[in-house]
C-alpha cells in the first residue's frame, strides 16, 4: 500500500456552480504525508502550486466575486488558459506525490472538491490526479474530534490549540497553506 501526501486545496470564484461560473484562482499546498504510522508535516511554504484563471463563463455573482478581491477584466486578459493550468496543476499533484497516493484536504472539502475536480474532469486531458474520490474534509475530522452539531464544527469554532499562525485572506493560495496547518494541527497525536 502506498504513503498518502496530503495536498491543501483552495478556490476564488466567481459564483456557486462551476459549469455556469468561473474559477479564479486556485492554491494547493503540501500538507503532510502518511506511512500508515507516522505523519510527516512538510514544509508548508515549499511545495506549493497557484495559478489565477482566465474566466470561462459568463455568469458571475457580484457577491461571490467581491471576496475573492480579484480583478474579473484583468482576469480575462492576463489570466491562464483553464486548459494549461490543470494540466500544469495535473503534473504539479503528481510531481509532488512522487510515488505517494495524493489526497486532496480542506475545510470544508465540498466546495473546493467540487470547483476543482470539475476543472480537472473537463480541461485536464489526464483527468484528476485525485481520482474520482481522493479526499479528505477537515471539517469532517474536526466535526468528530470535538462532538457538536456540524454547525459547531466551523474554522471560527476551533479551539485555540487547533487555529493556525496565518491570516484567512482569500487568496487561494494563502488559504490553502492555512488549511494544511490547521490539517497537521488536526491529526490526531497518538495512534
Amino acid at each position: 500500500m502506498r504513503p498518502d501526501v496530503y495536498i491543501s486545496a483552495d478556490v476564488e470564484t466567481d459564483g456557486p456552480v462551476p459549469g455556469r461560473h468561473s474559477m479564479l484562482s486556485f492554491g494547493l499546498a503540501v500538507a503532510a504525508r502518511y506511512d500508515g504510522r507516522n505523519l510527516d508535516p512538510a514544509d508548508l511554504d515549499s511545495e506549493t502550486f497557484y495559478r489565477e484563471l482566465r474566466p470561462a463563463f459568463d455568469d458571475v455573482d457580484k457577491q461571490a466575486l467581491s471576496i475573492s478581491g480579484l480583478d474579473r477584466s484583468r482576469l480575462l486578459a492576463e489570466g491562464s488558459d483553464p486548459a494549461e493550468a490543470m494540466s500544469a496543476a495535473a503534473a504539479w499533484v503528481t510531481d509532488v506525490s512522487r510515488q505517494a497516493h495524493p489526497v486532496m484536504v480542506a475545510f470544508p472539502l465540498a466546495f473546493d472538491w467540487l470547483w476543482l475536480q470539475w476543472h480537472f474532469l473537463r480541461f485536464c486531458p489526464e483527468g484528476s490526479p485525485f481520482s474520482f474520490s481522493s479526499c479528505l474534509d477537515m471539517k469532517t475530522l474536526f466535526w468528530a474530534r470535538q462532538g457538536t452539531p456540524i454547525e459547531g464544527a466551523g474554522k471560527g469554532d476551533l479551539p485555540l490549540e487547533l487555529r493556525p499562525a496565518r491570516r484567512h485572506t482569500h487568496n487561494a493560495l494563502d488559504d490553502a497553506i492555512e488549511q494544511a496547518e490547521i490539517f497537521v494541527r488536526l491529526w490526531p497525536s497518538t495512534r
